[in-house]
């Protein structure tokens, strides 16, 4: 069924409509070899070969999700009023992607850009069952109570942090040794504030000098050089919902109390209904009956 060019353009990711409507208004649009600059032109995006600045338009089948590596001095949005590197650079064929959480400008690592809202938005909120790991570098030694007090959670914005996992890292120098001085450590975080690691380490006087993200769950760097990305496989997509998913919490069935104790019930209740206060919701309880022989006699 034919569609309007500027909303099969939007359906396969490269840009939003309004931006696709300039596009066809540049003359940067063509159907078939021949130029479109007609907003209303339509298009079957199955049979007919849209193509933009040159470059044939592959339908999107479905959800995309791409680990990239971002490198220091990167911007994790998708345009920088400064002017700085941000992610829309590094994207193939103009995607349309974002990231699913963000890294500072200074830091590097591991990223998840999708066109997925929900799963971006279940990772940022999955706590404990999707925790993300940091290698960082401090300056200075930091003792074992301080780490233990970062362990264990220390006031941020007027809010505690969750407890995080700290452990030593080896020097990735030769040999078995532990860095001494300027150590690196590996901090296993549940949530993600902004700039969190940088000012729970400035914190106990040992600053950040290098803070690399090296895990999301169970997605890993390995492989990746700074700036580059892929599309994570089959498996490992099927491998994501499953351990995102998200079961709602089934509703405790009321049991239908038996016939007998429906009958005690209906003797019991008596007549009228529970006694109200005038403009009071509560229940009030009817007046005692006095016995006989507590009466009071006139």
């Amino acid at each position: 069924m034919p569609d309007r060019i500027q909303k099969i353009i939007a359906q396969a990711g490269l840009a939003s409509r309004r931006q696709a409507e300039t596009w066809i208004q540049q003359g940067r649009v063509a159907v078939n070899g021949e130029t479109v600059t007609q907003l209303g032109a339509k298009a079957e995006a199955a049979r007919d070969r849209i193509t933009v600045d040159g470059q044939l338009l592959r339908p999107r089948l479905g959800p995309q999700y791409w680990l990239f590596h971002k490198p220091r001095g990167v911007v994790s949005t998708l345009r920088d009023p400064e002017q700085r590197p941000h992610l829309a650079q590094f994207l193939p064929n103009r995607r349309r992607l974002f990231p699913a959480g963000r890294l500072d400008f200074h830091s590097e690592g591991l990223m998840l850009l999708t066109d997925d809202g929900e799963i971006a938005d279940r990772i940022m909120r999955a706590g404990e069952s999707f925790p993300k790991t940091y290698w960082v570098k401090v300056s200075g030694r930091p003792g074992e109570a301080q780490l233990e007090r970062l362990r264990r959670g220390i006031p941020l914005d007027g809010r505690r942090t969750a407890p995080a996992r700290i452990e030593w890292l080896r020097e990735t120098l030769p040999g078995p040794r532990v860095s001494y001085e300027n150590p690196w450590l590996e901090v296993i975080l549940t949530e993600g504030r902004n700039n969190q690691i940088r000012r729970m380490f400035l914190s106990v006087g040992h600053p950040v000098e290098k803070l690399r993200r090296v895990r999301i769950g169970f997605l890993r760097l390995t492989g990746l050089a700074p700036g580059q990305m892929r599309e994570l496989t089959t498996e490992e997509q099927a491998r994501l919902y499953r351990e995102l998913e998200s079961p709602a919490r089934p509703r405790r069935a009321r049991a239908n109390p038996p016939a007998a104790v429906k009958a005690a019930r209906s003797r019991t209740a008596g007549p009228h209904p529970p006694l109200r206060r005038p403009g009071s919701t509560r229940r009030q309880r009817p007046p005692a009956r006095r016995s006989p022989a507590r009466r009071r006699e006139t």
